[in-house]
């Protein structure tokens, strides 16, 4: 691999501090149990420690992981395998005496035809936003992310008003709509939908995720403001939170917008308990945590439990400071990368937050540990 970005001149780092420092020249040093620096006086001792006393398989605890990493790996490794089995399978048999594989398609796209979210009628939304303050920065994101979920909506209603005339013979059946067919079949998302929205594992939970957004932004234009954000539910959960800095700098006589800076609180709450929003930022939900638990009662990072993979957070405040305080300063914290998805790459990348910590920051860094907006 390559140092590409602060993360990972961060975990180099982290790793030269832990496991090459001068404690490495004490006689009972060892980087895990079992995995000693040998001391002999020859090459051939040195290759027969290596091919006798290792193990052939190593541990995730061997490179600072909790055991559950194994877990994960071997399910990713599985899925590759399925999907390259599912990616061979001949296109054009049938399903055996049942449905064929076209009237299988047709039924399922007139299943969703029936539950795509109705269209934002546009002097709808723009006599909404007019009311709660068309330049207000939360409302330009809402805006904005209205914009996206119905070009979402429209490309999926006439993909499948399209598959089901191609499907009867009426018009040709396109590249396109061939992809479609042929990933609708395989409960996987089409590429003209995912170009143009999210990533999802399977259609099931694409499609449903594209209800819950809608029904998000619906509440949120022709209703009233939510208490409680679902920071999944948004195209740009950066810009969410940079509209939330704004407002809050806005609200501060002499703040400037580069100089204030995010910052977090952990409540008890699940979204269910809020009643109210908060008076400075804005409450979120549906992060989880991955390689690492939560201590509900002491608000705190904690080992996982066995074979769970993902915790869920329970509410999150966010808000804005100009400065933070000494006491604030002086916490012991877990700078907590924020992903949209399981994959962590630049492009996933939304923030860090702050989560309290009892042990040292660096062994969360070792663990991998990591927020995530969505686990599918």
């Amino acid at each position: 691999g390559r140092v590409t970005d602060d993360f990972d001149k961060h975990l180099l780092n982290t790793y030269t501090r832990t496991w090459m420092g001068e404690n490495i020249f004490n006689n009972n040093f060892c980087f895990y149990k079992g995995y000693k620096i040998p001391n002999f006086a020859k090459v051939d001792e040195y290759l027969n420690y290596i091919n006798e006393e290792l193990p052939e398989v190593d541990t995730p605890e061997a490179f600072g992981l909790h055991p559950n990493a194994d877990i994960t790996y071997q399910s990713n490794t599985a899925n590759t395998v399925i999907e390259k089995i599912i990616n061979i399978q001949p296109k054009d048999a049938g399903t055996g005496g049942g449905e064929t594989r076209e009237e299988l398609v047709y039924r399922l796209s007139a299943e969703m035809l029936e539950k795509v979210p109705e269209n934002f009628v546009s002097h709808e939304v723009k006599a909404r936003l007019m009311k709660y303050g068309v330049f207000q920065p939360m409302n330009i994101f809402l805006r904005q992310e209205i914009d996206r979920i119905q070009k979402v909506i429209t490309v999926v209603k006439q993909t499948l008003i399209d598959l089901q005339l191609a499907i009867d013979g009426t018009i040709i059946m396109s590249d396109s709509l061939k992809d479609a067919l042929d990933n609708i079949f395989d409960a996987r998302v089409p590429k003209t939908w995912s170009k143009i929205s999210w990533d999802s594992s399977t259609l099931g939970f694409w499609f449903t995720e594209l209800l819950d957004r809608d029904m998000q932004f619906k509440s949120w234009i022709f209703e009233s403001r939510p208490n409680v954000f679902w920071l999944t539910g948004f195209f740009n959960p950066q810009g969410f939170l940079t509209a939330m800095r704004q407002e809050i700098t806005r609200a501060h006589k002499g703040w400037a917008l580069d100089v204030v800076q995010l910052f977090n609180e952990m409540t008890k709450m699940n979204k269910e308990d809020v009643s109210s929003s908060p008076q400075d930022g804005v409450y979120i939900y549906g992060l989880s945590l991955d390689g690492a638990g939560w201590d509900k009662r002491g608000m705190r990072l904690i080992e996982p439990s066995p074979k769970v993979l993902f915790t869920p957070l329970p509410v999150v405040h966010m808000f804005a400071l100009n400065e933070m305080t000494k006491e604030q300063k002086a916490q012991r914290v877990y700078e907590c990368p924020v992903y949209k998805k399981p994959q962590r790459t630049d492009l996933t990348y939304i923030t860090n937050m702050r989560l309290k910590t009892s042990q040292n920051p660096e062994y969360w860094t070792l663990r991998g540990a990591a927020l995530l907006c969505d686990i599918k």
